[in-house]
């Protein structure tokens, strides 16, 4: 049929065969009076269309479309939308939750697909000095490191480690810098040292020395935990470095469970620990004047969406490949019939 009664993505059929991506046209939610139609440029792929589809976070909705990571063009706007005009740039953040019957009793697909149908309080104008391929993950990469820094008040004055340099971390670096915060990197990586320093890191912390957490004992005030192997980590020799007070807070959301903690772990210096995971349209909004302020540039690769390259940006990302984020890209190609 095709658009606007149905749109087409690159969808996973079975969690079994999560790098198997097939071409197909899926039925949207029905169009409603706040609901946006957007033609899709562009797309991130994010750690978390990795453990939506191999099973990691366990059973989904099948066949799926993922990727929440969009950029594209309003091409429809519904009568009481009043923050998006039609040919504007925008970006949205969503799939995989099902809709009420009243709205079509569909699943939501998400951004590996030629077109989105999104409400407009999760669909965001994206500045005019914003590259596509750069706003694309900080739909939900960005926001999810952002949202916790703003929320803990950090900027000038601040001691923030960010734990790890990958696709969250490398955000979290540029934007704790960004911030006015004194930016520590902590990672099991040296030969990252020079893109965190790059991104705005006043040190380089190499945890996968043997006591490295004595140097630092009592120092920050916030950390942002970025890794997606905190199962493995000592949780005591983090908490260990934190400032009475201070927090660590997670965004890494790895498939399996935390180490076993004791309460004692946090009796020393009265510390806590928390998490997150993206954050509110407010705060998208704030993260994106800041990138246009500031004039930050995230490291970013892309690749053509096919079916082959679905599958290849997965497994890179599965696979820790990419510095530091993958956007897919050449939709018209994919898609030339919208």
């Amino acid at each position: 049929m095709g658009y606007p009664d149905t749109f087409e993505g690159f969808m996973v059929r079975d969690q079994e065969k999560w790098t198997e991506f097939h071409k197909q046209e899926f039925t949207p939610k029905k169009f409603q009076d706040r609901d946006v139609d957007i033609k899709i440029e562009c797309c991130g792929v994010c750690g978390s269309d990795v453990h939506t589809i191999n099973k990691g976070w366990g059973e989904a909705p099948m066949p799926l479309c993922v990727g929440h990571e969009v950029i594209g063009t309003a091409v429809k706007v519904g009568d009481k939308v009043t923050t998006v005009n039609v040919g504007d740039r925008v970006g949205v953040d969503t799939y995989g939750a099902p809709y009420p019957d009243e709205m079509g009793g569909v699943i939501s697909q998400g951004g590996y697909s030629s077109h989105i149908r999104a409400h407009e309080y999760f669909t965001f104008k994206i500045p005019e000095d914003i590259p596509s391929i750069e706003a694309a993950p900080m739909m939900c990469a960005g926001l999810t490191v952002y949202s916790p820094l703003l929320r803990a008040g950090i900027g000038p004055g601040k001691k923030v480690a960010i734990v790890g340099v990958g696709g969250l971390g490398h955000f979290a670096v540029m934007f704790a810098a960004a911030m006015g915060a004194e930016v520590y990197v902590l990672s099991h990586s040296p030969d990252k040292e020079k893109d965190a320093r790059e991104l705005g890191a006043k040190e380089f912390i190499a945890t996968e020395k043997e006591d490295w957490a004595k140097e630092w004992a009592f120092t920050f005030d916030f950390m942002l935990n970025t890794a997606d192997a905190t199962n493995k980590f000592d949780i005591a020799s983090y908490l260990s470095t934190l400032n009475v007070n201070g927090e660590m807070h997670h965004v890494g959301l790895p498939d399996a469970a935390l180490p076993q903690i004791k309460a004692q772990m946090f009796a020393p210096n009265g510390c806590k620990m928390g998490g997150s995971h993206i954050g509110s349209r407010p705060e998208m909004i704030k993260m994106l004047q800041l990138v246009s302020e500031k004039k930050l540039k995230p490291r970013i690769e892309t690749i053509s969406i096919s079916e082959a390259g679905c599958a290849e940006a997965v497994v890179g990302v599965d696979k820790n490949k990419v510095r530091y984020r993958y956007t897919l890209t050449d939709y018209d190609k994919a898609f030339p019939n919208r």
